[in-house]
């Protein structure tokens, strides 16, 4: 564990390392982070299994091992070219000046990352910041440490990357602390902790990158392949065991196919298996942080006081840990925490709308706005998604911002500030563009501004 009063100690180190990392060929960067996959991968066992032993899932740490290194790869090829697509040219409205753009990096980047999918969560802001030429200091989760150990070996085995790339340990005191001592701070987790981190950075002006919370609704028009949608929103709802920001967290149905689309999502919903006998036995895990657990409960009580059905799933209190099989309700309301607060689990509430507008206006019903999920008929689908108040809009599958990573989207509402982290933006968002300003013709004289009257 790592003490808040180390972090002055250690952020001065990675300032003074900054300037030889920050001034290396973007190309000689690249070669760093390829050196750093292989030693990340010769580290998969232990990163993997210390993933297992903190999340309770074996196939989705695997999973996540494997998407951190096409993350760096992807970078490792981007980062140049975007550092070399540097404009210059002539001024449009002072013909005589020629510009030069020249890219700074923003300096100490801190990174606070979650439990809920640790090693990635970690990688996906530190990556191209380092590629960007930043220093970095990263504090994942103390809820799921165990992975930090091998990590931290994995880049101590590449010195000069080392040298800018500090991991610690430690609990929010901790986050706090290196808030205070960076350039910068991305943050990804809940809403109510955003706006503490959002406050700290705005104190400093430094920039703050927050990716926060969501209750992502998905729309199932009239005339959807219900075979398709039943599919789509069963695993995007219970995948991780609903412990995603991108999960589907309320499910709106046209009227005419309410009936038939709820019977068969049960159906599916109660062949769903638990890892409860092993990591790799089933289809969902634990709640990573059992206290999550709590949250559900009280979500679930308040629905059903208030006259919600419960019609399959229950949480489990095991020896081992806690578990929810998918939970789905009716007779829910936007009156209902179920339906306006995260619920971070496998919980799926289902309301019927009478037509497209009303479907709309319940999805654009909430303080977030992180994605959705509309399906249907194609053109009809894009029409209503365009409408919805999200960063991005899955049309005919749910949660796809999981699989593509290359496409800018912006969080909107309460669900995140700042550039996006996919795309380009992902890694441009970590430097300052600086203009070079060269006058060509003549100097101004104070007497062109003289007046005589």
């Amino acid at each position: 564990m790592t003490n808040c009063n180390e972090i002055p100690v250690i952020a001065a180190k990675l300032r003074a390392a900054w300037p030889s990392w920050h001034g290396l060929e973007a190309k000689a960067r690249a070669q760093l982070l390829r050196a750093w996959q292989a030693a990340l991968d010769q580290r998969r066992k232990a990163i993997v299994d210390a993933l297992v032993q903190d999340t309770g899932r074996r196939l989705i740490s695997e999973n996540e091992f494997d998407a951190v290194q096409r993350r760096i790869g992807y970078w490792a090829e981007r980062a140049p070219r975007l550092l070399h697509s540097v404009s210059s040219g002539d001024s449009k409205t002072a013909p005589s000046v020629r510009y030069e753009h020249h890219l700074h990096s923003l300096g100490i980047v801190g990174i606070l990352s979650p439990w809920n999918v640790p090693l990635l969560l970690s990688i996906i802001d530190a990556v191209p910041a380092l590629l960007a030429g930043c220093a970095v200091l990263l504090k994942p989760s103390e809820v799921t440490p165990r992975f930090v150990g091998p990590l931290r070996d994995s880049v101590e085995a590449i010195p000069d990357l080392a040298a800018a790339f500090e991991i610690v340990r430690g609990d929010g005191a901790l986050g706090e602390a290196i808030v205070d001592n960076v350039d910068a701070v991305c943050f990804t987790g809940s809403t109510h902790t955003g706006r503490k981190v959002a406050a700290r950075a705005g104190a400093r002006l430094i920039p703050a990158f927050l990716e926060l919370g969501g209750k992502d609704p998905l729309i199932v028009l009239e005339g959807a392949d219900l075979d398709l949608a039943v599919a789509a929103a069963l695993r995007g709802s219970v995948l991780n065991t609903g412990q995603a920001c991108q999960s589907i967290e309320r499910v709106y149905v046209a009227e005419g196919i309410f009936e038939s689309f709820v019977n068969r999502l049960i159906e599916e919903a109660k062949q769903v298996r638990l890892h409860v006998s092993g990591a790799s036995c089933g289809h969902l895990g634990p709640f990573i942080d059992p206290r999550q657990a709590e949250i559900v409960e009280a979500h679930l009580q308040e629905a059903l006081a208030k006259g919600a059905t419960q019609h399959c799933g229950e949480i489990l209190h095991k020896r081992e840990g806690v578990w929810c099989s998918p939970i789905v309700l009716t007779g829910v309301n936007h009156e209902m925490r179920v339906m306006r607060q995260e619920s971070f689990a496998p919980v799926i509430p289902v309301m019927s709308f009478a037509n497209e507008e009303q479907a709309v206006e319940l999805a654009n019903d909430s303080s977030y706005g992180l994605s959705a999920a509309v399906i249907g008929r194609e053109d009809q689908a894009k029409e209503v998604g365009r409408k919805i108040h999200a960063g991005a809009v899955s049309i005919n599958d749910c949660g796809l911002t999981t699989q593509v990573s290359d496409v800018e989207k912006d969080s909107f509402a309460e669900s995140g500030v700042g550039q996006s982290r996919m795309g380009d933006a992902g890694l441009l968002r970590f430097l300052r563009k600086q203009a070079l300003l060269i006058q060509t013709g003549d100097v101004l004289s104070i007497d062109a501004f003289i007046e005589d009257s």
